[in-house]
């Protein structure tokens, strides 16, 4: 990052150009030095929050294991601009504190008086966004915004909330996996499906009855959260208009809801095998491997809306 001259009573600059180098391409060693206290500083004040995120993504990796890999991107993010943060000029921005305080007694009563994690996570984002730019200025922020922003999607979402928005989508869930397993079934007359409620009852030709139910075997609809997570991802990554962004973002809903119509189908498929392979292990190994159908699907809408605007290409105003 260049130099630049600040009075006395402000932060002194993070980092300076100079000819010894810069370390991962954006930091000398004494503003790596100084970027590395304060993170762990930052780490040991919300740490009670990452070792419950990193606890409840660990034992739920089925649901909120995409928080794993969630700080990564945000961090290639920031490697991918880190020749525009070398050059830009860092100074201290006083107004940002305000919104910093308000991040950390934000996150101090949602851990003392109501020990909310949500808004934990979301007091955690709004505390180091405003610390970036406390200490680095506006100029910095046009590279720093959305890898911090993308830092959101790590965060657990509230059990009532997700029961409520959940429900909906089961029910879709339902109808969708219904109609697919009617149109493969029905008119070989291999199986028959009927569907009470979220319940799918799967009777074979030799008039076995097979109960899958949707509310139980796809608790994975909670992972509409990694896919809103993996379209930010590559929307990001692979697509340099803000116009294309959204419109990948907007598809995520739908890819979800799709997707978990395709893996209810799969498990009622395999229950006909084995009614073991719905549940437990093999649930939760279908529902990972949908993933890379998904990312076929993103990958496939950056193509179209690159060639749309004529191509793009994926390293061209990566933080526009």
């Amino acid at each position: 990052m260049s130099t630049q001259s600040t009075p006395s009573n402000q932060i002194q600059t993070l980092t300076t150009r100079s000819d010894e180098g810069l370390v991962f391409g954006m930091f000398t060693r004494r503003g790596l030095l100084i970027t590395g206290v304060l993170g762990a500083l930052f780490v040991i004040l919300f740490h009670q929050w990452f070792l419950f995120q990193f606890k409840m993504s660990w034992e739920n990796k089925e649901d909120w294991g995409h928080a794993l890999v969630i700080p990564f991107i945000s961090w290639y993010l920031l490697w991918l601009s880190r020749e525009k943060i070398a050059q830009t000029a860092v100074r201290a921005f006083w107004p940002a504190l305000v919104p910093l305080l308000v991040g950390i007694l934000a996150y101090s009563y949602n851990l003392f008086f109501t020990s909310n994690p949500m808004l934990q996570g979301f007091s955690m984002v709004l505390s180091l966004g405003s610390m970036v730019l406390l200490l680095t200025g506006p100029a910095m922020l046009r590279y720093t915004f959305l890898p911090i922003l993308y830092l959101v999607l790590m965060v657990t979402i509230a059990e009532a909330i997700m029961l409520k928005v959940t429900f909906g989508l089961q029910q879709l869930a339902s109808q969708g996996s219904w109609l697919m397993l009617s149109v493969i079934g029905e008119p070989f007359e291999w199986f028959s499906v009927d569907l009470i409620g979220n319940q799918l009852d799967i009777t074979t030709s030799s008039g076995e009855s097979l109960p899958l139910n949707v509310a139980e075997a796809c608790s994975g609809m909670r992972m509409v959260v990694a896919f809103y997570a993996l379209a930010g991802a590559v929307a990001l990554l692979g697509c340099t208009q803000w116009w294309q962004r959204i419109a990948l973002i907007l598809l995520a809903g739908p890819v979800a809801i799709l997707m978990n119509m395709v893996r209810v189908t799969v498990l009622g498929l395999l229950s006909l095998v084995d009614p073991n392979l719905a549940s437990g292990d093999a649930h939760t190994i279908i529902g990972t491997l949908l993933l890379i159908p998904s990312l076929g699907l993103f990958m496939g809408v950056v193509w179209m809306l690159n060639r749309i605007i004529g191509g793009g290409s994926v390293d061209q105003e990566q933080t526009a």
